[in-house]
């Protein structure tokens, strides 16, 4: 609602409520009992402001925000279905330390949100060691390149602009997928050059493994078979397997 439409509402309000009350005491002749009436409304007034400006104001809002958030936790784990899950195994497969954080990122059932923050203590300390071969890169790139009308629809879903971590996830894999694009031959890139795109992809990487173990986490309470699968196909988990042996 606009300003003027919001005074115009107003105005009308006020004078219908003018207008009401020189029509009661037309036909009844009794300022009095109006007078009356109208102090006993006034003071009831603060405690209708009370229950409907606080009390169902928190009421819709909270039921508001839980839908928000279910929209948004749908738009999230399509993100890790589609391409995310995916991703993360790509750049799994690059990093020469992978066994050193894929031990504390092998979650099961009996975790609690004690091995969620100690294994996101451990990404933190994520730096790289990533093997960067053009074969990787090259790959990286398809992946991505696939995917980028998926996530660019993403970007406009209203309900992750107030994710910022997510945002900043979606941002850096852009970021990524533009610095590939533009580069024609991956296998004549000077050190300098693989470096700065080694800065990328930890970027990406640290902010993707930091969503998903958060994304694992509202699975684990939320949708405890959506969990099962997600553990079975674990990305930091090679001997991950989603059959049931």
């Amino acid at each position: 609602m606009t300003k003027k439409s919001f005074f115009l509402l107003a105005l009308v309000l006020v004078i219908s409520s003018v207008c009401m009350f020189i029509l009661h005491y037309a036909v009844f002749q009794d300022f009095h009992h109006i007078m009356i009436y109208t102090i006993h409304d006034l003071a009831f007034l603060p405690l209708e402001v009370l229950l409907v400006s606080l009390v169902l104001h928190r009421i819709i809002d909270s039921i508001q925000k839980k839908l928000m958030l279910n929209k948004m936790n749908m738009a999230i784990g399509m993100f890790f279905s589609e391409c995310g899950t995916a991703l993360l195994k790509s750049v799994v497969l690059m990093d020469d330390d992978e066994n050193e954080i894929s031990e504390h990122l092998l979650i099961k059932n009996s975790w609690d949100k004690n091995d969620y923050r100690r294994a996101l203590v451990q990404v933190e300390k994520l730096e790289g060691n990533l093997e960067m071969s053009t074969e990787a890169l090259s790959s990286l790139y398809q992946l991505l390149s696939s995917k980028r009308d998926f996530l660019l629809r993403l970007l406009e879903n209203p309900n992750l602009l107030e994710h910022e971590c997510f945002t900043d996830l979606l941002w850096a894999v852009f970021h990524l997928t533009e610095e590939l694009s533009v580069r024609p031959d991956y296998s004549i890139l000077p050190g300098n050059d693989l470096k700065h795109l080694e800065i990328d992809i930890m970027r990406a990487y640290k902010l993707l493994v930091r969503e998903w173990l958060n994304y694992m986490k509202k699975l684990q309470k939320d949708y405890p078979y959506l969990f099962s699968m997600a553990v079975r196909t674990n990305p930091m988990d090679r001997n991950a397997d989603p059959v049931f042996k």
